[in-house]
């Protein structure tokens, strides 16, 4: 039997479970993509599914994965983007999306020859249900970036499908450098990708707060797993740089034009968004999540439990005043139905969603 399922006002049906974000990781072999991927692992509480491509060339910690879910999904014999049928990618991700393993996220390390404007591509029209397309992080090596990939006078075509940029091994470059080094990337990703949201590290140690929630803990009886053994006895890391976060919380209905508004044109420094909204009709009331990452604005109907009108935005160096004065002013409480031009934006939305 399939999931349940609620239908909308604009007739559109939806899996009352939520779609799972699948995270595209990508980046140049050498750059940090698996030491970045075991630094997120850590995070405590988080279940997290993998898709490994060239998992046996690359050095993950199984131990961490299989604690989370029976094992790494992998696809073997090539890159992904040159597979047939997508190497089995949809294979994987259905079998990673099966609502009994209560996953947060997927995150899917390409292969160091993969092309992100393709995996990009792959995932968002991926025919899996129960999924959605939840970024593309794509990782570059601070040290040696412009003397081996970017070194033409256009800027490299990848700079175009990234929502977020992770400048890693900052520590590689001299202290006295680093500003005008993350300058120099700034200069050369924008012209192509306006909206990336870049931001420098080492060691691949970004916030997991940026990549994807986790969902609140449920007491499991049984044994511990790997991954719960490392994080109890201490290993987990929290030497990096933390993300901000505003929340911001109203009651009644909302205006979706003022919503979308926001959705689409975020605060300065907003790279998430996540929240639940409360939309009149007619006759009814109905309720919606909305998920932002870098440019890409997903909604859904939300599940019958979701509070009315919460929004959270996650970045860094955020001007939370700012923020949350945008934040309220589109939660606003307005009466009656919402107008005709807000629900055919939401509407779009919906079906751009599925």
């Amino acid at each position: 039997m399939g999931p349940d399922l609620q239908i909308d006002s604009g007739g559109v049906a939806s899996p009352a479970v939520q779609p799972i974000p699948v995270i595209a990781l990508t980046g140049y072999l050498g750059a940090g993509k698996t030491t970045l991927l075991n630094h997120v692992l850590r995070s405590p509480d988080a279940r997290i599914g993998v898709v490994i491509n060239d998992f046996g060339e690359l050095n993950v910690d199984a131990g961490l994965v299989t604690g989370q879910v029976d094992e790494p999904a992998s696809i073997a014999g090539g890159c992904i983007c040159c597979l047939p049928d997508e190497g089995g990618l949809d294979v994987a991700l259905e079998r990673l999306a099966d609502p009994k393993l209560r996953l947060d996220a997927i995150i899917v390390e390409a292969s160091g020859l993969a092309d992100p404007v393709a995996v990009s591509r792959i995932i968002r029209f991926s025919g899996v249900d129960g999924i959605r397309p939840g970024g593309v992080v794509d990782v570059l090596d601070a040290a040696t970036h412009f003397d081996t990939i970017d070194r033409d006078d256009a800027p490299p075509a990848r700079y175009g499908a990234a929502t977020l940029v992770v400048v890693n091994k900052l520590d590689r470059v001299p202290a006295a450098e680093r500003a005008a080094t993350m300058e120099r990337f700034e200069s050369r990703i924008r012209p192509v990708n306006p909206h990336a949201y870049v931001v420098g590290v080492t060691a691949g140690r970004i916030d997991p707060t940026l990549l994807y929630d986790i969902a609140a803990a449920t007491p499991e009886s049984g044994q511990l797993s790997f991954r719960e053994l490392l994080v109890d006895t201490g290993a987990h890391d929290h030497d990096h740089t933390h993300a901000d976060s505003v929340t911001v919380v109203s009651d009644g209905c909302v205006d979706p034009d003022a919503v979308i508004d926001l959705l689409e044109e975020p605060p300065a420094g907003v790279y998430r968004m996540k929240g639940t909204i409360a939309v009149r009709y007619r006759a009814s009331t109905r309720r919606y999540t909305v998920n932002v990452v870098g440019p890409s604005v997903h909604i859904a109907v939300a599940p019958a439990q979701a509070q009315s009108n919460s929004l959270v935005a996650i970045g860094m160096g955020l001007d939370t005043a700012q923020v949350r004065d945008r934040m309220r002013s589109a939660l606003t409480s307005v009466s009656g139905p919402a107008a005709p031009q807000g629900i055919r934006r939401l509407q779009r939305y919906r079906r751009l969603s599925i």
